[in-house]
């Protein structure tokens, strides 16, 4: 430990929902102030719910009005913040490696680094896990960043300007958007494309027929959408997309991506012009068996109840990364905490106050998931979701206002841990009257 005249190093890797409200949480306790330096580490300048990604890929939210900078959070809170992607951990010497950061012309911005820490909480969050599928790699686009959600916005408006400008008849692919995995994010990006694409082309673009021209398929392997969710959620958000003209195939297995469209292993193939890669999760590659620590087969660190990793009990991991068990999952045949922007914010919260408990000499508490149920937004058509599973030991399952309400709760809590009430009034109220004078629809 450090001197009694040295402050405790506390550095954060991540700066997603979990690894961000984190640092925000431990720069505003009282009695954490001058006793210890926090440093929150990330390979990129902003940060960006990541829930909200298929809203900015769709076009339907102006990530410019929603993004968080992290130096100016740093300035704001009295946390550092080191620009720069984690390579490495040395226990041994309790640093953090991270590489070189280089701007988009290849020009040294910092160098390689390392960050001494005494409390190294890992939060890295989560990426798309292929399955080593043939093609997506190299024709499907993912979803797992703002630079992601955005060129896939680009393309796809890109795509209706060129089909407008066209004099040839359409390609069977052309305008024609195939979503690979029918979870959370493949569904909510279906319904909201619905809307955007059509808004899109009220733009002007009317040798484009919304109707008959563009299409939206969802795939899975799954016998449902929405597998990892109650039946009665899965049907009603079925029903719906179905109702917007959204193509539905379910058992459906995915055998290869290809340059314009997917083939499936029953050996149909659907055309398309914009294949989206959305089944699965995994942490990051380079995460198997690092420093030492015990992983699992989806490369997320194993952590004790405390989250602390299992070798080391000077390293947390929260959020995606972190594989953190859950007795009551499956009717109390356990499983592990599933990636949800609420069990982050839920650790972070815990962690900031066991890391308190940590400075103090006093023991460290357990973490226990509490289950508030699962929401869908399906853009201005509806939003589903079930309630206070985990605290009615039963699901009650709820749509429309309601619903949309509980689910624009998600992220307004999640403002309110970053930039506090007066901030998040403000910025709210701000964004309702600008509403009124920008297109509903991003158009570049």
């Amino acid at each position: 430990m450090n001197s009694p005249l040295s402050k405790h190093r506390v550095v954060i890797v991540g700066g997603g929902a979990g690894g961000l409200e984190l640092a925000t949480r431990l720069r505003d306790m009282r009695v954490l102030r001058g006793v210890a330096n926090i440093t929150l580490v990330d390979m990129h300048r902003t940060h960006v719910w990541k829930p909200k990604l298929h809203e900015i890929a769709s076009g339907s939210m102006d990530m410019g009005a929603h993004e968080v900078d992290y130096l100016a959070q740093a300035h704001w809170h009295r946390f550092r913040f080191q620009l720069g992607e984690l390579t490495g951990i040395d226990r041994e010497r309790r640093e953090v490696h991270v590489a070189a950061y280089l701007d988009d012309e290849g020009r040294l911005v910092t160098p390689a680094r390392a960050f001494g820490y005494d409390t190294l909480v890992v939060a890295i969050g989560s990426l798309s896990n292929d399955f080593g599928t043939p093609g997506v790699r190299e024709h499907a686009l993912r979803l797992e960043s703002k630079a992601d959600a955005q060129r896939f916005h680009q393309r796809m408006v890109n795509a209706c300007i060129r089909a407008h400008a066209q004099t040839t008849p359409l390609r069977p692919e052309q305008l024609h958007v195939a979503i690979i995995g029918a979870g959370a994010t493949g569904v909510e990006l279906a319904a909201e494309l619905h809307r955007t694409t059509r808004e899109v082309v009220a733009y002007g673009l009317d040798r484009v027929d919304a109707e008959k021209d563009i299409q939206v398929s969802v795939i899975d392997a799954a016998d449902r959408v929405l597998p990892a969710l109650p039946p009665r959620m899965s049907a009603a958000t079925e029903a719906l997309l179905r109702k917007l003209g959204v193509d539905v195939h379910t058992s459906a297995k995915v055998a290869e991506v290809l340059p314009e469209g997917v083939r499936l292993a029953d050996g149909r193939t659907l055309p398309a012009e914009l294949v989206v890669w959305a089944a699965g999760v995994k942490a990051a590659d380079f995460m198997k068996d690092i420093a030492g620590l015990e992983t699992n087969r989806s490369n997320q660190l194993a952590v004790l109840p405390t989250l602390q990793t299992t070798r080391d009990a000077d390293i947390f991991a929260i959020g995606d990364c972190a594989a953190c068990d859950w007795p009551e999952a499956n009717g109390g045949k356990g499983g592990l905490v599933p990636p949800r922007a609420q069990a982050a914010h839920q650790q972070a919260s815990h962690v900031a106050a066991q890391i308190r408990r940590r400075l103090a000499g006093k023991a460290l508490k357990p973490y226990r998931y509490r289950d508030f149920g699962s929401l869908v937004s399906l853009g201005e058509y509806s939003t589903v979701g079930n309630m206070m599973g985990g605290l009615i030991g039963g699901s009650l399952m709820i749509e429309g206002a309601f619903a949309r309400l509980m689910y624009m709760s998600l992220y307004k809590m999640h403002e309110l841990a970053l930039h506090g009430v007066v901030k998040v009034s403000l910025d709210t109220l701000a964004r309702l009257i600008t509403r009124r004078t920008e297109p509903h629809v991003k158009l570049h």
